[in-house]
């Protein structure tokens, strides 16, 4: 079986790295199996692509297609093009795509178009939020994929509720979760740790990038100088996106806590998670592994895809309103963390069971 792996953006790399370490494990157990690596490009600064290559130990990609970035549309035309062209020139048996980025969508489209088979790992997830660019990526995706490899129970009844034949699709745990166990061990602590004085349980991490909360510099301000009051003497650490950076341009904020530090790699960001004393964002994967970590998640959104982080783990789901972040987060002050624990399957073997799975497939 001849496997092309998608990958286009920071998330795609967490999660196709476990799964070529599963692959070539059952190379060398002779499985007739080979993979071909495709990079997109969608990601293309060094911080957020390379980086993650080289600290995941992801081979070399076989192809880069270097569609860099553009309106949803012109990124995804420009995608659709360059995989068509790599598909008639490396043919393969199976497109395996994963997550809900620009590149997950167009390359299925391409694949399906060719008549070629597709699965999708981390198939299922829904927000209902018609707004986000991923969520209609999802639909796109799971309405014409072959294969379907779910992270939750949750994910597999909204696949069989909209139509997926059940025989089709498999509930085999979360991928991201695998590299977060292959890599625990070498998360590394920045060189700025010291010098900034920090230590386990003394800071705060931040994470924004999406449009809702960053695309407009007003509303972006008022959101920093709010989280900001939050501090209570900590530092709070905002690795900036070189997108939100712009918006804020030469902007003077009104914040006395904020350290804005530039993208970090893999192993760098998840020693500062592990460590942190909690964690706000408006990422759905950052509350995935807050959650397998035991660090209390604020989730600046109105919906997540990722209803197990909330009913089982350690997140909480706050709204975009500066006004519902600083209650809830009061009351996690008086009351402490929530009872939290780790979804079922979640237990770093996702990877192993995709790979099983497909080679008892006839394709």
């Amino acid at each position: 079986m001849k496997i092309t792996i998608v990958a286009g953006a920071r998330p795609n790399f967490i999660k196709i790295a476990p799964i070529i370490r599963a692959i070539e494990q059952k190379q060398k157990a002779g499985a007739p199996l080979s993979y071909r690596l495709v990079h997109t490009g969608q990601h293309y600064d060094k911080n957020l692509s390379d980086t993650f290559f080289e600290e995941l130990n992801i081979p070399k990609p076989n192809a880069n297609l270097e569609v860099k970035s553009g309106s949803q549309s012109v990124q995804t035309a420009n995608i659709m093009v360059a995989f068509e062209q790599e598909l008639l020139e490396n043919p393969t048996d199976l497109v395996l795509v994963v997550g809900d980025v620009n590149s997950t969508m167009a390359c299925t489209i391409v694949a399906k178009k060719m008549n070629i088979k597709v699965t999708h790992v981390e198939a299922g997830i829904r927000s209902g939020d018609m707004t986000m660019p991923e969520e209609i990526n999802r639909i796109v995706t799971d309405s014409i994929t072959d294969y379907f490899f779910t992270t939750s129970t949750s994910a597999t009844d909204n696949l069989i509720r909209f139509g997926a034949n059940p025989e089709q699709v498999h509930f085999v745990g979360n991928v991201m979760i695998d590299t977060l166990y292959q890599n625990q061990h070498r998360f590394e602590q920045p060189t700025f740790w010291s010098d900034m004085g920090l230590e386990k349980g003394n800071y705060i991490i931040l994470t924004l990038h999406r449009p809702a909360n960053v695309d407009e510099e007003d509303s972006l301000v008022n959101l920093l100088e709010g989280i900001d009051q939050l501090a209570q003497g900590k530092k709070i650490i905002f690795p900036i996106h070189p997108r939100t950076k712009a918006i804020l341009g030469e902007r003077q904020l009104k914040t006395k806590n904020i350290v804005f530090i530039e993208p970090q790699g893999y192993l760098n960001f998840m020693y500062l998670v592990a460590n942190s004393f909690t964690v706000i964002t408006d990422s759905g994967g950052i509350s995935e592994e807050t959650t397998v970590l035991g660090i209390p998640c604020f989730t600046l959104r109105n919906n997540t895809e990722r209803p197990e982080t909330i009913s089982v783990g350690t997140n909480h789901l706050v709204g975009t309103r500066v006004e519902k972040l600083v209650e809830t987060y009061t009351t996690f002050l008086q009351n402490g963390m929530k009872k939290a624990g780790i979804p079922d399957l979640w237990d770093g073997k996702a990877s192993e069971r995709i790979i099983e799975i497909l080679l008892q497939k006839e394709i």
